[in-house]
């Protein structure tokens, strides 16, 4: 609620409403607040279209085209990129090992399955409709690479 005061220009009742949201309903307040903050920084219009992004990466699972964007050669693809190359290449891990490591665990994704094998190459046939190969880790960071 300290935020909400702070970072918003929104009427005391209804940061009041927020902040007595429990359980899974604080991530509306969570959502308000990131939403409110990023208006009063960046405009109305890029507040609401990274609303739009993120609802569309995060909560709905899907493919939002304006995520961060890494250029790939075609030939890479065809040539069979190794994955664990392809996200130390995105920037999301800092090495080869670090990418083996999250693969292990479970922690990297390629087009939102989860990849298994360390030895795995990304190819054209990984293209998404949209002609993008879609690179999280963890939750919350997500590239795309675009040949």
């Amino acid at each position: 609620m300290r935020f909400l005061k702070l970072f918003t220009e929104l009427p005391l009742d209804e940061i009041a409403r927020l902040g007595a949201l429990e359980g899974q309903e604080i991530n509306l307040a969570k959502e308000v607040l990131a939403t409110e903050a990023t208006a009063l920084l960046h405009g109305r219009a890029a507040a609401e279209e990274a609303q739009r992004t993120a609802r569309t990466t995060f909560a709905d699972g899907g493919l939002a085209l304006n995520l961060p964007t890494f250029p790939i050669e075609t030939a890479q693809l065809e040539a069979g990129l190794p994955v664990t190359g392809a996200f130390v290449l995105a920037g999301l891990v800092p090495s080869t090992s670090e990418a083996r490591r999250q693969i292990k665990g479970g922690g990297l994704k390629v087009n939102d399955a989860t990849v298994t094998d360390e030895k795995a190459t990304l190819t054209p046939a990984d293209l998404t409709g949209e002609g993008v190969i879609k690179l999280s880790m963890g939750k919350k960071k997500h590239v795309l690479l675009k040949p």
